[in-house]
């Protein structure tokens, strides 16, 4: 099956969901283009949820895609919460951060009830999901409308997993890509492997689509991944530089430096592994750590050294998301860019 007759877009390109660095411009700009626009959901607001989705409603007759976390929230460990805070003790007190006002609590909820009632209202055609699936009482309303369930698997048993419950395509995110990991079977990071080898297994394991992400920048990396079987191909990291983007500017001149050459996955942000540039708090609490709170505890803790040193001109505590592979980020806008990214005919 090929990406327009499952999906609906013309090109077999879909811009990733990137929570914290795009809304709705983005994926308008993806969708109206050819691609899949995706609509990162997971940090947030109901109130927030609806007006996105006003604005792809309101300026696109394209599909897109609207994505959600569905991680099991963590119980919430009080001694290692505040051995946490002792461990940020003196970055606290580097940047003039009081540590009794340092905010507590998760900031980020799974799909749930209240986010299903809004999709309800506007009936997006596809929906995906990281970190696994929600429970079937929640699938299923989204299957009645008619909407296509999407879902990433980083390994060959969290694919099957996923056949097994009925998604209509799977994501492979090899270990190359930004953000989070997808991973939710196990927490073993040693089970993780590279874009090119997972998605030929998957493609020979499971008998729905695949669609490949992880390292794909251009249209050569494109061209690739159809080659061995993926329906089409997911790609963050190439958008980050687009004016349709929220990248900060501190996160745009890293992207565009020496320093993008050097990622790493690392816990320290969330609790949860995801692949970012490495700056100084990766460099000196290394980059996974195992006294972090589990996700997504660990946000609030470094949400005011971030203000603080961002305020500074500082990116020493932010998250930097982004692939082992940015040659492909460009200045330009999003659909140019979409474009491009299948010119290799």
């Amino acid at each position: 099956m090929q990406a327009k007759a499952l999906l609906g877009m013309d090109l077999p390109i879909i811009q990733a969901p990137m929570a914290g660095v795009q809304g709705s411009a983005l994926a308008l700009a993806v969708s109206n283009a050819g691609g899949l626009g995706s609509l990162p959901c997971a940090t947030l607001s109901p109130k927030q949820i609806k007006t996105e989705l006003s604005q792809l409603q309101a300026n696109t007759a394209k599909p897109y895609n609207v994505n959600f976390f569905c991680h099991q929230p963590p119980l919430i460990d009080e001694a290692k919460q505040q051995a946490w805070l002792q461990v940020l003790a003196p970055y606290y007190a580097e940047f003039g951060v009081d540590l009794a006002q340092v905010p507590t609590g998760a900031g980020r909820v799974p799909f749930d009830q209240t986010a299903l009632a809004i999709l309800q209202q506007c009936r997006p055609p596809v929906v995906s999901f990281h970190f696994g699936l929600p429970s079937q009482a929640l699938l299923q309303p989204i299957r009645a409308w008619g909407a296509k369930i999407l879902s990433s698997a980083t390994t060959v048993a969290e694919a099957r997993w996923l056949e097994a419950q009925g998604v209509d395509a799977i994501i492979a995110q090899g270990l190359e890509a930004g953000g989070h990991r997808g991973m939710f079977l196990t927490e073993d990071l040693s089970t993780q492997i590279g874009s090119l080898a997972l998605i030929r297994q998957l493609v020979k394991t499971v008998k729905i689509p695949v669609i490949a992400a992880g390292g794909i920048a251009d249209a050569q990396g494109v061209k690739a991944v159809l080659e061995l079987g993926a329906i089409a191909a997911q790609i963050g990291t190439a958008y980050l530089l687009c004016p349709e983007a929220t990248t900060s500017a501190l996160h745009r001149q890293a992207l565009s430096s020496e320093v993008a050459q050097h990622t790493a996955l690392t816990n320290l942000f969330t609790g949860r592994p995801a692949r970012g540039i490495v700056n100084r708090f990766m460099r000196e609490l290394g980059a996974i750590n195992p006294q972090a709170p589990a996700f997504p505890l660990a946000t609030n803790s470094v949400l005011p050294l971030r203000a603080k040193a961002e305020a500074l001109g500082l990116n020493d505590f932010s998250a930097l998301w982004a692939g082992q592979n940015v040659q492909g980020c460009k200045a330009i806008g999003a659909a140019e860019l979409t474009k491009e990214l299948v010119a290799f005919n």
